[in-house]
């Protein structure tokens, strides 16, 4: 995990102005990109991409909504903005190459808590080699707001949308799922803790892998990379951030076909079961409905499954039916289910 350096004197942000500020914060920054002609600095950044496509994605982090800034320390928080957003990228079988980093932030906060939260997000761009080439910063009366917006490259025949999942592909997921969810459940039942009795400490002990699924998400860099080297490009593709069970049907309704998928196929880490049984939560719901795990669900022809069978960093859940809007889920005593999207609804889901 992403640690924090110990801070002496507190700077106050109106010190500095807003473009003191802009300054001091991007004054780091190095860019490693060739399609990079003008970043930080001048009214819009300057990008020369020749012949390749360019793919666009961006996400608003809101206070309250996305975060608690109770247990969220900052750096992680910067870091955690950045790599949802290059997840994005990823889902389009693209390289992320630059991002914009848009705040509004409180006069309560610190230039400080700010040069935390830049120092997670300027980590995040040299772990994936993303160029950090503009923004901008505006006062907020309600809490912090982050707006990333990430832009990447591909060539056009690599590209990978949600709608070309086809009648007998098979349905495959990274890593595994439902442990940012259960980090999250963590989180909050110590919140709650804390709130009734101060003085007690947060136990966390054998749940370092949920928290930083929760709180440190990596974007799978790992298997686009993978798709290349063992010669696969998925039919569809995208990110698991609304949970399994909405993401797939996204790729159905677009691709105008159903699913079918089986629950002893669900990768499952065995902490989210344990923190799920402790917690008297089924794990394979907290993996179809919990969201945030950002893993990559694609779609691959039935021929590439040679290709792919013996990949540890992938499963195969399920298959892709003919029946337009018909959504199976097969427990696993063999019983059918309609699989339902329950996923995370932020706008839903605000108390």
């Amino acid at each position: 995990m992403l640690e924090d350096k110990n801070k002496g004197e507190v700077n106050e942000l109106g010190e500095l102005g807003e473009f003191g500020l802009i300054k001091h914060l991007t004054q780091n920054i190095k860019l490693v990109n060739k399609s990079t002609i003008k970043g930080v600095g001048d009214d819009a950044a300057v990008l020369n991409y020749k012949d390749k496509q360019t793919v666009v994605t961006t996400d608003l982090l809101v206070e309250g909504i996305h975060f608690d800034m109770l247990y969220t320390p900052l750096k992680h928080l910067g870091y955690k903005a950045v790599t949802v957003n290059i997840s994005d990228v990823y889902a389009m079988n693209a390289t992320p190459k630059q991002l914009t980093v848009s705040l509004a932030v409180s006069n309560k906060m610190s230039v400080e808590a700010l040069e935390d939260l830049y120092e997670g997000i300027l980590l995040a761009c040299e772990v994936y080699g993303v160029d950090l080439v503009g923004g901008d910063t505006t006062s907020s009366t309600s809490g912090l707001v982050i707006s990333i917006t990430a832009l990447g490259e591909a060539e056009e025949k690599d590209l990978v949308y949600r709608d070309g999942a086809k009648e007998n592909d098979l349905i495959c997921v990274s890593g595994d799922l439902g442990g940012a969810f259960m980090g999250l459940q963590l989180l909050e039942r110590e919140k709650q803790i804390f709130n009734e009795n101060p003085k007690v400490q947060p136990d966390f002990s054998g749940y370092d892998y949920l928290l930083e699924r929760q709180l440190k998400p990596e974007p799978r860099k790992d298997v686009v990379d993978m798709f290349k080297e063992i010669g696969i490009k998925p039919t569809a593709m995208l990110d698991v951030s609304d949970g399994l069970s909405s993401d797939l049907i996204h790729i159905c309704m677009q691709s105008e076909v159903g699913c079918t998928i089986y629950e002893d196929k669900i990768p499952l880490d065995h902490s989210t079961v344990t923190a799920a049984e402790e917690m008297k939560l089924d794990p394979t719901v907290c993996a179809l409905n919990g969201g945030e795990d950002y893993e990559l669900l694609f779609t691959i022809s039935l021929d590439d499954y040679n290709k792919i069978k013996d990949q540890q960093r992938v499963a195969v859940i399920g298959h892709v039916t003919a029946d337009k809007g018909s959504y199976q889920f097969i427990s696993k005593g063999e019983q059918v289910h309609e699989l339902t999207a329950q996923g995370w609804n932020s706008i839903l889901n605000k108390d």
